[in-house]
């Protein structure tokens, strides 16, 4: 079985096999809320939605608006919306983490996770 690939928002879940041999990946685990002193925050405006918000906010990586679940991840009270097209709640304060969380943490957390 494939490993999820990079930048995937299953990218810390494990595959497992139940007792029939049946592939599948074990829960989610979030990547949570830590205090950076570059992090930022982004005050909601009209048609704002996760995947925009990474689409700016990460514009110099590849694929930028893929990294919407690590800012929805990123909120400090757990954000119960999964589609990440759809608008957020205008002047929520949403928290951003910095561009190094994906080139550099996220490969890190990954590698921890997995030993």
């Amino acid at each position: 079985m494939m490993p999820p690939r990079f930048g995937s928002r299953y990218l810390f879940c494990k595959g497992m096999r139940d007792d029939d041999g049946k592939l599948y990946l074990t829960e989610r685990e979030p990547f949570r809320y830590q205090s950076f002193p570059d992090n930022r925050i982004h005050t909601v405006v009209e048609g704002d939605t996760w995947f925009n918000l990474a689409g700016r906010y990460f514009a110099p990586l590849e694929r930028a608006c893929g990294y919407w679940w690590v800012i929805a991840d990123f909120q400090p009270e757990e954000s119960f919306q999964i589609d990440p097209t759809i608008s957020l709640q205008n002047g929520a304060l949403i928290h951003i983490p910095p561009t190094r969380v994906i080139t550099a943490l996220l490969p890190t957390e990954m590698m921890r996770r997995q030993s």
